[in-house]
């Protein structure tokens, strides 16, 4: 199972919405075949480990135990269900990581099998398996994307100067990491303050990958449209209180600017099958997803930067340092939500 859950992290990127999935068929303790979920829309894990065997172990096939970290699907998507791929298959042994929490599955997979007469065992590593697929798992038990807040303290403790300059606090190293993390979810966020003084650009600019939603809080549509933000590198929210308009790769979503707001937007992320989301703002923007409660996990750097006369991070309140790891100058702290049901598995990938 150690092995289905490190082929699945192969497809980190590539298929959301889908879970990351990886799949290993063992036969008398050797294994004949391996396979993962490569890209969304494309062959699922158990059909590339089927198709992974060769030749002269196909007759091996309705003799092996397959191992697989998510339960196979049951109904007909962008591919056909697994589940009656592996009753075609003869397959009598299945052991799972995961049930299925999307609800066309959410156990239908076992049933079928089990109907099928193969025997069905679930439940191994299932805390790495949910900690690996925490945003699937979010998305569809919480129906909202999982979020996870991201900045960089100073050693004073700040994450920007008084008079709102851009400062980078953080080492190219650190640098290189935010943008390979922006590869990994959905969508990313700053306020209309971030946006306005550091005019990000939001994309993964030094990784390989794709583009996160960019979404800026704009309420009165003041940011100059000579800002990155209204580029084409990616496709663009702009949240305000003025007008809802489609324009290029530009969406003007029209919203009230009340305590409901962030409630909205996860909303309509979570109609839009955007499984995740990470916040890059300013401590505003992070201290009202901390206040609501909208947040599972949080990232943050710890530098030597000199900063001793800035705006002061956010206190994150709830929350429990569940690893730290050293990055040149910087440190890069994991925390994550008390009581979180995706519990952060030590040794696995954030």
């Amino acid at each position: 199972m150690q092995r289905c859950l490190e082929l699945a992290q192969r497809g980190k990127s590539h298929t959301a919405p889908n879970p990351m999935v990886g799949a290993v068929l063992v036969h008398e303790g050797r294994i004949i075949g391996e396979g993962w979920h490569q890209q969304y829309g494309h062959a699922h894990a158990e059909v590339n480990c089927i198709s992974s065997v060769t030749a002269a172990d196909k007759h091996l096939v309705p003799l092996s135990t397959m191992y697989v970290s998510l339960e196979p699907c049951a109904h007909f998507g962008k591919t056909p269900p697994c589940a009656q791929l592996l009753i075609r298959e003869k397959v009598k042994n299945i052991i799972i990581a995961n049930i299925d929490p999307f609800a066309q599955v959410d156990g239908h997979g076992i049933a079928l099998l089990e109907q099928a007469g193969a025997t069905v065992q679930y439940g191994i590593l299932a805390d790495a398996g949910k900690w690996m697929n925490r945003r699937f798992f979010c998305f569809h038990q919480q129906q909202r994307p999982y979020i996870i807040l991201k900045w960089a303290v100073s050693a004073e403790g700040n994450m920007a100067a008084a008079d709102r300059s851009r400062t980078q606090l953080s080492n190219h190293f650190s640098s290189s990491l935010v943008h390979q993390w922006r590869t990994e979810e959905a969508a990313i966020m700053v306020g209309y303050n971030t946006a306005l003084h550091d005019n990000p650009q939001l994309t993964a600019r030094q990784w390989n990958g794709p583009q996160p939603l960019r979404i800026v809080l704009d309420r009165q549509l003041k940011l100059p449209h000579t800002h990155h933000l209204f580029n084409t590198a990616a496709d663009t929210w702009i949240v305000n209180e003025q007008q809802q308009l489609q324009q290029d790769n530009l969406n003007f979503i029209q919203l009230p600017f009340d305590e409901h707001l962030l409630p909205a937007i996860l909303r309509k992320l979570h109609q839009q099958q955007r499984l995740s989301l990470i916040v890059e703002g300013g401590p505003a923007l992070l201290n009202s997803f901390i206040t609501q409660g909208l947040w599972d996990e949080a990232r943050i750097f710890k530098t030597t930067t000199s900063l001793p006369h800035g705006i002061a991070a956010p206190a994150l309140l709830g929350g429990t340092l569940t690893s730290e790891t050293p990055l040149h100058s910087d440190r890069v702290q994991l925390w994550t939500r008390c009581n979180s049901e995706y519990a952060y598995v030590p040794g696995m990938k954030w």
